[in-house]
């Protein structure tokens, strides 16, 4: 009961870290794969909190990803510790892709604008080096790779793939190179950069829906708010959170439009109940609802969103 009082702790911390920072936060979803999203102008957060990072499987970081392509935004991690380490200040983690980072350096980055440039791999701790100004200040100094090399402690051969991009280095190597060369040579980390994933489309039924025979390109959702996502093709363009069918009584349906209502706000996507049920009318609490008989007469993408945006009015 402890982990799940600190963990709720943290996510009210770091929802009010980023009110104050100017960002737009959603509700939080504690049984979702993620937990929150957040936006400021053009940044997106798809947002989840961990109090151990090795608890996030394969499928659910896969899941986090795919939202984050469609929404067009970026995923992140905050978390507490690693098994029984706690996480360092200023250093990225990674599982499964997804970077994870503590709350402190959530801070620095959003308070002080102070990006990370640490990141913790497999069997240590590496900086990247930023290869040009490497090699176009070794120059300056008239010094050969042999001859970095040798005030560095390292092999030509490791300045070389520096200055080309092939590894990273260690922080302790990267500090003598810029004492060499007085000037600073690490890169910070990009924490912010939008997902690319490939995906298909989800196999689940998509009969009553017909939205990938509209052009949309489909994924069904298992631990979301929401059923599915449909993205237009091929631009990626018109992001729909749809939710289906699925015998729900409106109590439920309710329910759900407020989580819809609400990730709308935030991620600037659509939102749209496709359903069955003839007493329900044109709208349910400000969500579009389209009947599964409708979709099948829908001829076009462009005319499924015209539908949408004059029910929402």
């Amino acid at each position: 009961m402890s982990n799940l009082v600190k963990r709720s702790n943290v996510l009210q911390e770091i929802n009010q870290i980023l009110t104050n920072q100017g960002f737009e936060t959603s509700n939080i979803y504690d049984r979702s794969c993620f937990d929150m999203v957040a936006r400021k102008e053009l940044l997106l957060l798809i947002l989840k909190v961990l109090i151990n990072i090795d608890s996030i499987n394969k499928i659910q970081a896969e899941e986090i990803k795919t939202i984050s392509h469609s929404f067009h935004g970026s995923p992140l991690i905050v978390g507490v510790k690693s098994k029984n380490e706690y996480l360092e200040e200023d250093v990225v983690y990674e599982r499964h892709g997804i970077p994870i980072i503590g709350r402190d350096t959530l801070k620095n980055i959003l308070i002080d604008n102070e990006y990370p440039e640490i990141l913790a791999d497999r069997g240590g701790y590496y900086v990247k080096i930023n290869g040009d100004i490497l090699q176009e200040a070794r120059q300056e100094y008239n010094l050969s790779l042999k001859d970095l090399a040798d005030l560095a402690h390292v092999s030509r051969e490791t300045i070389y793939k520096y200055e080309h991009g092939i590894v990273k280095a260690c922080p302790e190597t990267a500090m003598i190179l810029e004492d060499i060369l007085n000037l600073k040579i690490t890169l910070d980390i990009n924490l912010f950069e939008p997902t690319t994933v490939t995906y298909e489309n989800s196999n689940f039924n998509d009969e009553d829906t017909n939205l990938s025979d509209l052009g949309f390109g489909v994924i069904s959702t298992k631990r979301t708010p929401f059923d599915a996502l449909a993205t237009q093709k091929p631009k990626d363009t018109n992001t729909v959170i749809t939710n289906m069918e699925r015998n729900r009584n409106q109590r439920t349906l309710k329910k759900m439009a407020i989580s819809l209502n609400d990730l709308s706000l935030i991620t600037g996507s659509d939102s749209v109940f496709i359903l069955n049920n003839d007493k329900i009318k044109e709208s349910l609490d400000g969500i579009p609802v389209v009947k599964s008989w409708e979709m099948k007469e829908i001829e076009t993408p462009a005319e499924f969103i015209k539908i949408i945006k004059e029910r929402k009015q």
